[in-house]
């Protein structure tokens, strides 16, 4: 593989930040520095740990990155959860933005084990 933009899971978490971006939109602008801020920041870590660990050229630096962006879709499910309790996120765009990131992160478990092997 010559680049990372050749990644489907790239490619799926690129489209759910942009999607994440629009919803966190309408989210109350007492939140643009707290929650609005920290689920673009994890959503954005995403793709960007995938891309960069990719490129670092090692298998390990390579897995690490991939456990990171993992990890950061986790802090993500976390925050949308909360989100949709407090009402900042409708039943509908959360189970948008919960569709994509669900298989974003089963792409990243199979990709962790294709690398670990």
């Amino acid at each position: 593989m010559k680049s990372y933009k050749e990644l489907i899971v790239w490619q799926k978490a690129m489209k759910f930040c942009k999607e994440l971006y629009l919803i966190t939109d309408k989210f109350p602008k007492n939140e643009l520095y707290g929650l609005t801020s920290q689920l673009r920041r994890a959503s954005v870590a995403i793709p960007s740990n995938i891309a960069e660990g990719q490129r670092r050229g090692h298998k390990a630096e390579y897995i690490q990155f991939i456990r990171i962006a993992f990890s950061s879709g986790a802090e993500v499910e976390t925050q949308l959860l909360l989100s949709l309790d407090i009402n900042y996120l409708s039943r509908e765009d959360f189970e948008k933005l919960n569709i994509l990131l669900d298989e974003i992160m089963r792409m990243l478990n199979k990709l962790l084990q294709v690398l670990s092997l």
